[in-house]
């Protein structure tokens, strides 16, 4: 196998703030990407990110930090997560149906609501991981919290995604993105659920994603022009909290596999198919 390198883009801008609490907190995050890498596509990669950091629809950053690591580790071969659209047109529905839905994994109402005190703020910098049960949080850094890194997906299987995505109008990168993390998270066998509402404020589609229930879209979870957003992550306390983490940041992963693309289908549609 050839060598691999991991690349990783971040843009951010300077911006003024009465309450500065620390140097991190006077940037707000333009874009991101990341991915694993073969060593000849390292020069497109950068110009794509770079062109992407450079027309995103929330500025013109003034910081783009790209970072290029060698990856020595041989990474594990995964299979990305069905994916699913609920359909949904009010953001009270899409709260129902996501809380509906952490229910359905045996989380607590405690964890729930805890879960969306974390989402509905802005500038959470990574994710959060919360014990299912009582609502603790166990990340060791609060404020940096975990990023999920070193992912990617083969060039084959990105072409077999991107055909199947294309029959539902949802063939882009933050789709794309998002189910190559959240396969990631669920192939670690330790995250009992994943919640992410993105921080775009123009994306309005967040996310429920399981071992389980796959990679589901949750439209209109939000409202548009809002920055609030974040990513949390549900485990039994009794895990080994270190090596979970150590594994979604630091292990290699690859999808290689794709799973099929069920359509758009109602609540109770999804949780038939779940609770086969």
């Amino acid at each position: 196998m050839k060598e691999l390198v991991s690349i990783r883009m971040r843009a951010s801008k300077e911006v003024a703030h009465n309450k500065i609490k620390s140097a991190q907190d006077n940037n707000i995050h333009i874009s991101g990407a990341e991915g694993l890498y073969k060593l000849e596509d390292i020069n497109k990669v950068v110009k794509d990110y770079i062109e992407r950091a450079l027309n995103h629809s929330r500025g013109k950053p003034d910081r783009i930090v790209i970072t290029i690591e060698n990856i020595a580790e041989k990474p594990l071969y995964i299979r990305a997560l069905p994916v699913t659209t609920l359909r949904i047109k009010s953001i009270f529905d899409a709260e129902i149906a996501v809380k509906k839905l952490l229910l359905f994994h045996g989380i607590s109402l405690e964890a729930i609501s805890t879960a969306f005190e974390i989402l509905r703020k802005e500038n959470m910098r990574g994710a959060s991981l919360i014990s299912f049960s009582n609502s603790k949080r166990l990340e060791y850094d609060k404020q940096r919290g975990i990023r999920v890194s070193r992912l990617g997906i083969s060039k084959e299987a990105k072409r077999k995604l991107s055909q199947q995505l294309s029959k539902f109008n949802i063939n882009n990168d933050t789709v794309k993105e998002a189910l190559i993390l959240a396969s990631k998270v669920a192939s670690s066998g330790k995250i009992i659920a994943e919640v992410c509402i993105s921080d775009d404020p123009d994306y309005t589609t967040g996310y429920v994603a399981s071992s389980k229930l796959g990679y589901l879209r949750i439209p209109n979870i939000k409202k548009k022009n809002s920055r609030s957003g974040g990513r949390v992550f549900f485990v039994k306390e009794s895990e080994n909290i270190e090596k979970i983490i150590s594994y979604l940041e630091k292990t290699p992963v690859i999808i290689n596999k794709i799973s099929h693309c069920r359509g758009t289908l109602n609540l109770n549609e999804i949780i038939g198919i779940i609770d086969k």
